[in-house]
């Protein structure tokens, strides 16, 4: 998460996140939701988040196996 200059964190729109920085975002979040102590509120809000992070990643890593696909088809030699 991205700080404000008072040291607040803001959430960073998910359409800007590259897979390792959802990746960790995600785990914060994810450590935050077993450690417990937050309000239902902020349970939710982190749970909503949660999801929008798993779902960058889930994009970036769909797109990695697109892109392992394609080399492995171009390196398969064809019979004639």
């Amino acid at each position: 998460m991205a700080k404000t200059e008072t040291g607040e964190e803001v959430a960073q729109p998910t359409s800007a996140l590259g897979y390792e920085q959802a990746r960790d975002e995600l785990i914060e979040v994810v450590r935050r939701l077993e450690a417990g102590g937050t309000s239902l509120e902020e349970s939710l809000a982190l749970w909503e988040r949660g999801e929008e992070l798993a779902k960058v990643c889930r994009h970036w890593l769909d797109g990695a196996r697109e892109r392992l696909d394609a080399a492995l088809a171009t390196d398969t030699p064809t019979e004639d």
